[in-house]
């Protein structure tokens, strides 16, 4: 099935239940890079025959600008021009330099991503945010740029680890929580199970998500307004996730909570316990004990800060998010409790 999302800069198109031997109905194989990690490669050698791949360490802490600088080099030395094309296959960490390396080589070439985790389907592969961390700053240097295409192919996930499939599905309770009660409700009533069992509820799944995100991004590519509001988790998440060395959605799940106490005491958010209900039952963690004052000061160096604020993503019910600008003084309070509570 193929979907095509124009923004305000390009267009993308989704080829939802595809297959990764599509590529070669696509692209030229001689002008074509493909970026991937060393544990991707590992599993799909043999589908990788005859392609030009570059490989990259697999993890968080691969994702900085000296790996950036290595495959730039590979591309020059390979002989890789404008009129080239880079596919990044792999998760969000692949997904994100990949899009960033094609972002910046010869001031930009054309770029696609195989997203091959949960994560990356529902997420990271979508809107364009494309970039790398500065030590324990997430994706504090990067562009917007958006992909020509994704394509979805979801046999990739069966070599994906459990704890992965776990991780992947903060970011689908995330749009959930701010944007669609009714998977809400969907959640609620299955488990990742029942999602991993039945591929035509998990293609569903991830096609609702990819969409849903992919129509938030249309409608403010460049963050300015209703964008803002898929950040819901990530203020405290990213705040703790490089320095406690956890998996992405593992720290969006944290920030969600210490979000949803938040949006208690200020929107008087009546529905806290029950999305930390839904978090465990995906086996993902509510609670962790963490250095409150630490997190907040990490916060104070966020993209999301303005001069003495920090535009934090609230919920006035499930399904019903906004964004308010909050003094550390008004924030402190429930995130240090938070910090506490495990």
């Amino acid at each position: 099935m193929k979907k095509i999302i124009k923004y305000s800069s390009a267009s993308t198109t989704f080829y939802f239940d595809s297959s990764l031997s599509e590529l070669q109905n696509l692209f030229d194989k001689k002008s074509t890079f493909i970026i991937t990690d060393d544990n991707l490669y590992h599993h799909y050698q043999k589908k990788l025959k005859g392609w030009n791949v570059l490989l990259i360490g697999a993890g968080e802490e691969f994702k900085n600008q000296q790996t950036v600088d290595e495959l730039i080099t590979k591309l020059i030395e390979a002989g890789a021009d404008r009129k080239s094309t880079i596919v990044g296959i792999g998760g969000g960490v692949v997904t994100d330099i990949a899009g960033y390396v094609a972002s910046v080589y010869m001031r930009g070439v054309d770029f696609g991503f195989v997203p091959t985790s949960i994560l990356a389907m529902v997420d990271a592969s979508i809107g364009g945010k494309n970039g790398v961390d500065v030590g324990v700053y997430k994706n504090m240097v990067g562009i917007i740029r958006q992909p020509k295409f994704l394509l979805y192919d979801y046999s990739l996930l069966k070599t994906l680890p459990e704890s992965e499939w776990i991780n992947g599905f903060a970011e689908i309770i995330k749009h959930a929580a701010i944007k669609d009660a009714a998977m809400f409700k969907l959640l609620e009533t299955n488990s990742l199970k029942d999602f991993q069992k039945n591929k035509e509820l998990l293609g569903k799944l991830i096609q609702r998500n990819a969409m849903l995100k992919a129509k938030v991004v249309q409608e403010d590519e460049f963050e300015q307004g209703n964008r803002k509001l898929l950040n819901f988790g990530h203020t405290l998440g990213h705040a703790i996730e490089n320095k406690y060395q956890l998996p992405h959605g593992f720290a969006v799940a944290i920030g969600m909570v210490g979000a949803a106490y938040l949006s208690k005491a200020i929107t008087g958010f009546p529905a806290s316990e029950k999305l930390i209900k839904v978090i465990e039952t995906y086996g993902l963690p509510a609670f962790y004990d963490f250095d409150g004052k630490d997190a907040l000061q990490k916060m104070l160096s966020d993209k999301k800060r303005v001069r003495d604020t920090i535009n934090y993503v609230l919920l006035n019910k499930i399904g019903q998010a906004i964004y308010k600008p909050l003094t550390i003084d008004e924030i402190a309070p429930v995130i240090e409790a938070v910090g506490k509570k495990q």
